[in-house]
């Protein structure tokens, strides 16, 4: 089977996808005897578009998902995509808004049904731009978070955790963005390093000549303060606790109290309390009972309990607040600082703690188990080192506010009484209430994102309803996902799956870390240092792409691109190929190899001990998800030693007939090598052997060309997806033939060191004499002298024991594991024009060591110079005395 002059990704990756695709190699065996694989593709959101991190985290998880197939796994990998409440929201908003509408203008059903019809024309850009990648997830059990069977899934979870006591509705603080108007989680929260203000009010103590004095970045909330606090072992306040103060502005005496939340260190010691305002606040204000006075509305204008200030935005308030307390006095100094600002991620407004009624998760009986999971290691996290961050967020963990001012989403399935006020929760809505049979309204507010994707593992599999894929696939193998999501996802996964199934969600949470630009930032829309994956794909393929992102990646680094490394990837990717179809092009019409053939040749056995390593390295690699490492080592395989030693060796042997019987070629002038076909058999046997298997190892990263050149080699008979992982043959392999290779190998790059050395064109033959130190190294040069001179471009190489040589002169030599190499220098070069080259080299290299070394016999130098200085000035004289040598050497060489 012939291939392409050059490989053209362009022409390639998409047919073989559409093939696996309608051959169903994406899809389970179902095959209940052997172990089940299964991975949930964390679902990206519906708006979402490719990004570097999508492509790393997808190339990881299809790694592992191609690997255990070939292993013969049970292999599912479940695709699907995120509603994505609040972005999706935005997204149709802003349609309507360009057509001269709002949500709600058309009213609630309409807008869904507007939601809808988007999502249906580009909610699967993703998923598409997912499979350019070669993501071979099973199509058929697609699932998206609002499908008619996770929504059941969503509301029975909502009923039990209501029904037992887990859900509760009430006043708490909240991320709220006054532009969406919805709460927000805090994973929708980014946090922006801003200047600000540090503003120090004065509050005077009632009755006394005294003042306490609290600092705040936001001077605006001192409005709705309802105490001052301090720590209880404060001295400087033991005789104000139980006081009042009076609030500036506003008149209102409120109580200083005594609460070990506060920091006596920082600033003053004292510090505001509004619980309206602010989340430890708020927990201090329960704590002692303290009124919650909300001056700020959800639009982000102040209430008509803000005094006189009603109705001005949060920015306007906060100037003139500063300048009326400025005016009574109450000012006592400002300083300039830089802190964190949280903002929403979606439209980067300022986000606002506000008091509001909303629905929460009692999470505290929920994460007992999910501790216990880790702690146990019944949920392995790789890397370790994040076990500690996972269980200190665990063990102080707040309540989860799940509830969102949305349409679109999960809506709550609980029903308020027009009349009495009662609340059901039910999963279908009720005909009247139960106790006064008054009419019933639904909860307008939809559930949090994230509430729907910590069911993912099991919801998607069919639960509740007792299916074949959950008894086969639950709990899935391996999660994969980005560190920065621990706590708002990994987390929430764990406690749920535990919760309803009784069984964990995951045996292994894998952590990558964030893809970054090359100086190290974080990539975002506002520094412009993205890069769109299918550009990279366009330009170098996918598996250029993919093997760039994994050679640089392990678990929970960060990963710093670069289009450097996605050329290599590329080049790496056209070494393969061009390998392959030398074998191909070599390879007699009608000639295949028996595979049960073990050679006796050493060059062939050396290549199958160096397979056998790369397999053993690479399987235990990607049995501890070590990618960048078994990428590493097949990397090292294919372009050192098949392609830059193995090829090129075995070319001595290609050069016959494999159905001849004696051949002979001419490898340098004047000597014939005479070899028989069955070595040259032997060779192309050895070359299709072992390009098949390395095919098979390289799959996992790259499956678009090795299916090319493994669909070639086998004559359109196989495909590599469906082979099986390779295994060490060692009756194949000889440990005695690797040392032989590995002195050879040694020889020749000691050789090409010295033809590098005089300047020789590729194309110069040269004359070389090759000096073993015993009878056992010279046999192994004997060995191989043939392919030693091929690579060396030897004319002649002569090989001669040390006790048995002669002087060899006019030549340069150089030191090889087990002996000499000489290369003669008659004919070759200038002998005159080289020692004249040579004594000016000379006197350059003695005036710059003369240079260097007066100066470290300088004392004042070595004393006052910096130390790595003066480390760097003794490395330099080394250097220099060693190349000065070596020039005296080869001046001698000539004499």
């Amino acid at each position: 089977m012939e291939l392409s002059p050059r490989y053209n990704p362009s022409q390639v990756e998409d047919k073989w996808y559409q093939r696996w695709k309608e051959w169903g190699y994406f899809r389970p065996s179902l095959d209940r005897t052997q172990p089940a694989f299964s991975i949930a593709m964390p679902p990206p959101n519906v708006t979402g578009v490719l990004h570097l991190g999508h492509a790393l985290n997808t190339t990881w998880q299809d790694i592992l998902i191609r690997y255990h197939r070939m292993r013969g796994d049970n292999t599912l990998w479940v695709p699907g995509t995120d509603h994505a409440g609040i972005s999706t929201q935005a997204k149709v908003d802003e349609l309507l808004r360009e057509r001269g509408q709002s949500r709600h203008d058309l009213g609630r059903d309409a807008f869904l049904q507007e939601v809808w019809r988007w999502r249906e024309e580009y909610g699967g850009a993703i998923l598409d731009q997912i499979a350019k990648l070669g993501a071979s997830v099973d199509w058929d059990r697609l699932r998206f978070t609002l499908d008619e069977g996770l929504s059941q899934a969503v509301t029975e979870v909502f009923v039990r955790l209501y029904e037992e006591g887990l859900l509760y509705r009430g006043n708490y603080i909240t991320n709220w963005c006054v532009s969406c108007r919805t709460a927000l989680s805090d994973i929708e929260v980014e946090h922006h390093e801003e200047s600000g203000k540090l503003t120090a009010i004065a509050y005077s103590v009632v009755g006394q000549e005294a003042e306490i004095i609290v600092a705040t970045t936001r001077p605006e909330t001192m409005l709705g303060d309802t105490a001052v606090a301090v720590h209880p072992d404060d001295p400087r306040y033991q005789d104000l606790i139980g006081q009042w103060v009076e609030l500036p502005l506003v008149g209102r005496r409120i109580p200083i109290i005594a609460d070990a939340f506060v920091d006596q260190t920082f600033g003053t010691g004292a510090v505001k309390v509004t619980p309206a305002h602010d989340p430890n606040d708020f927990d201090m204000g329960k704590r002692h009972q303290l009124e919650e006075i909300k001056v700020i509305d959800e639009d982000g204008r102040m209430t008509n309990l803000a005094s006189g200030y009603q109705g001005l935005s949060r920015e306007e308030a906060r100037r003139r607040v500063l300048l009326d307390l400025s005016c009574q006095g109450a000012l006592r100094g400002e300083e300039v600082i830089t802190h964190a600002v949280g903002h929403c991620e979606r439209c980067d407004s300022v986000i606002e703690p506000l008091l509001s009624l909303q629905w929460f998760v009692r999470v505290a009986p929920l994460a007992a188990p999910a501790i216990e999971a880790v702690k146990t290691g019944d949920i392995q996290i790789v890397p370790e080192r994040f076990v500690k961050i996972y269980m200190n967020w665990m063990e102080n963990v707040r309540d989860w506010c799940i509830s969102r001012q949305l349409w679109w989403g999960h809506r709550i399935p609980a029903y308020y009484c027009r009349d009495c006020g009662h609340t059901v929760v039910s999963s279908a809505m009720p005909n009247a209430c139960p106790l006064c049979q008054g009419e019933l309204d639904q909860d307008p507010d939809v559930l949090d994102t994230w509430f729907s994707s910590a069911l993912w593992p099991f919801s998607t599999l069919g639960w509740p309803e007792s299916t074949e894929d959950l008894a086969l696939f639950y709990p899935t193998s391996v999660l994969s996902t980005g560190y920065d999501i621990i706590f708002f996802w990994v987390a929430r996964m764990i406690m749920q799956g535990i919760h309803f199934t009784g069984e964990k969600p995951f045996s292994t949470v894998l952590l990558h870390g964030l893809v970054r630009d090359s100086e190290g930032h974080k990539m975002s829309k506002s520094r412009g240092n993205g890069v769109d994956p299918l550009e990279v794909v366009t330009k170098h393929g996918a598996d250029g792409l993919r093997i760039a992102l994994v050679l640089g990646s392990a678990p929970g680094n960060d990963y710093r691109w670069s289009w450097e490394r996605f050329e290599a990837g590329s080049h790496f990717a056209n070494k393969v190929y061009n390998a392959v179809r030398f074998v191909l092009m070599n390879r007699p019409e009608g000639f295949e190899p028996e595979d049960s053939r073990v050679s006796q040749h050493p060059v062939d056995q050396w290549i199958w001990g160096r397979l056998n390593d790369t397999v053993t390295t690479m399987t235990e690699a990607l049995e501890q998800f070590e990618f960048g490492q078994a990428a590493r080592a097949i990397y090292d395989f294919w372009w050192d030693d098949y392609c830059d030693w193995y090829i090129e060796m075995a070319k001595v042997r290609l050069k016959g007939d494999p159905h001849a019987g004696v051949s002979q070629t001419r490898t340098h002038q004047d000597e014939k090598v005479f070899f028989t076909g069955d070595e040259t058999a032997g060779a192309l046997t050895t070359l299709i052997q072992v390009a098949r298997r390395a095919l098979a190892l390289l799959h996992p990263f790259m499956p678009f060309v090795t299916e090319e050149l493994f669909w070639a080699l086998n004559n359109g008979t196989a495909s590599v997806m469906v082979s099986v992982w390779p295994l060490p043959e060692q009756k194949r392999a000889n440990p005695s033939a690797a040392r032989v290779v590995g002195l050879v190998q040694q020889l020749i790059r000691t050789g090409r060191n010295l033809r590098h050395e005089v300047r020789l064109n590729p194309s110069d033959l040269a004359q070389f004499v090759a000096v073993a130190d015993d009878v056992s190294v010279r046999q192994s040069f004997l060995a191989l002298k043939s392919e030693a001179a091929l690579l060396l471009r030897a004319k002649t190489l002569d090989v001669v024991l040390k006790d048995q040589a002669e002087t060899v002169s006019r030549a340069i030599a150089g030191v090889t594991t087990g002996g000499s190499v000489f290369l003669r220098l008659d004919g070759l070069i200038d002998l005159d024009r080289e020692r004249e080259r040579l004594s000016l080299a000379i006197g350059e290299a003695t005036q710059e060591k003369d240079r260097i070394q007066a100066q470290l016999d300088n004392p004042q130098f070595v004393s006052r110079a910096p130390a790595d200085v003066v480390k760097k000035a003794r490395e330099s004289l080394n250097e220099c005395q060693a190349r000065l040598q070596r020039l005296k050497e080869r001046e001698a060489a000539l004499a």
